[in-house]
């Protein structure tokens, strides 16, 4: 089947959050695709909606068989359905799990730059932000384990939350990389919250290594938060699910979601995943590929319109990571861009402090949004720096 993806669906007045900016703003921020989801998954929920009655529902045993069987042959990577608690969403599971695992005034660590609601988890529950920032060296981010070690050896440090792959630079984690965090995590009784929602929208020919495979420590400390969401472009149906292999562990995160009331689906959710990773893998690799045509040619844009940005070589996510020190601070960059030139992307100080001349770009949108991003943004940028 041919999907497609330079379709451009009108979502104003649809009530899309990304979409809700005045008529003369193209938003490029907000981790939401302007594709429609797999067709696969809209036959499903219109076969559901045709039933008419929709009450509370259950989890059927066929939604853990349909993430097990995705990971077996998407990432060799085998879990049992035991391990697999369902939840509304990736941050209601890590706000759950950092109130239950933390007591207040405890440290959580994270490797800024690094999603920004991530702060908000650690922080709306009484826990300390501990930021462990990645390396930026020669166009490329990597871990510094020195820091790392310092900061799980910090008495008060009791969680850890990993973005694997990382998102907002797209990094794709290496097994001896995630099996060292482990090492150090477990030395120093640090549980690892890793959050994989970004997993599947590696770029062709890559795959990325989930948190838990890569040893029996890495298996034996780690809640992995996974969702068909991001990959499916299913985030308003609320469905995701959180893999916890040690039995004490899941006991405790089990009722930290149940007790915020975060693990009961509505009626569409375990249906919708199930579609998704059931028969959704055709629509996906389309995708990728999409996907990758629209990396490389903002590669090329930049490289030829505006060589004082780099753009930082992503191995995964459909998010952009700009390097702007030579133009400006991100905040005011992003404002101007938005109010100036018509085009919203995310300033890179949301994401910490190491973010502050960086800004985020969604690319998941048909080609033609794409490059009128693309030609406001060299505008815009051009106009903020007085070239004409």
């Amino acid at each position: 089947m041919k999907y497609d993806f330079d379709k451009i669906t009108d979502r104003r007045g649809s009530g899309s959050m990304k979409w809700n900016v005045p008529e003369n703003v193209l938003p490029m921020w907000v981790a939401d695709m302007d594709f429609e989801t797999a067709p696969e998954i809209v036959d499903a929920l219109k076969g559901r909606v045709a039933h008419g009655i929709f009450g509370y529902t259950e989890i059927p045993e066929r939604w853990s068989g349909a993430y097990v069987q995705w990971w077996s042959s998407r990432h060799g990577f085998v879990m049992d359905p035991d391990w697999l608690v369902f939840t509304t969403g990736v941050i209601p599971a890590i706000s759950s799990t950092v109130r239950k695992l933390t007591t207040p005034n405890e440290n959580v660590v994270i490797q800024t730059p690094v999603y920004n609601i991530f702060f908000n988890s650690i922080i709306n529950n009484g826990a300390r932000v501990l930021e462990n920032p990645l390396i930026y060296r020669d166009g490329r981010y990597e871990m510094d384990f020195e820091d790392l070690g310092k900061k799980l050896a910090d008495p008060q440090t009791t969680l850890m939350i990993l973005c694997n792959p990382h998102n907002p630079v797209g990094r794709i984690w290496d097994k001896a990389t995630l099996a060292a965090v482990a090492e150090l995590a477990a030395a120093n009784n640090v549980t690892v919250i890793s959050d994989e929602i970004h997993c599947d929208l590696t770029i062709p020919g890559r795959g990325y290594v989930p948190f838990a495979s890569v040893s029996d420590t890495a298996r034996n400390i780690s809640v992995t938060c996974l969702a068909p969401t991001k990959t499916f472009n299913i985030a308003g149906l609320q469905t995701a699910a959180v893999s916890v292999p040690d039995p004490l562990l899941r006991h405790k995160v089990r009722r930290a979601l149940n007790t915020d009331e975060v693990a009961e689906p509505n009626a569409f959710a375990c249906l919708a995943a199930i579609a998704a990773y059931e028969k959704g893998a055709p629509w996906l690799d389309a995708l990728r590929e999409y996907l990758y045509g629209s990396r490389m040619e903002v590669y090329g844009f930049f490289k030829e319109n505006l060589p004082s940005v780099k753009v930082i070589e992503s191995e995964a996510t459909y998010l952009l990571w700009l390097d702007v020190s030579k133009v400006g601070e991100s905040t005011k960059l992003a404002e101007y861009l938005k109010d100036e030139a018509g085009v919203y992307l995310s300033p890179g100080s949301i994401y910490g402090e190491a973010g502050k001349y960086f800004l985020r770009l969604n690319i998941a949108c048909p080609r033609a949004l794409l490059r009128e991003g693309l030609c406001r943004i060299s505008r815009g940028i051009k106009a903020f720096c007085g070239i004409q």
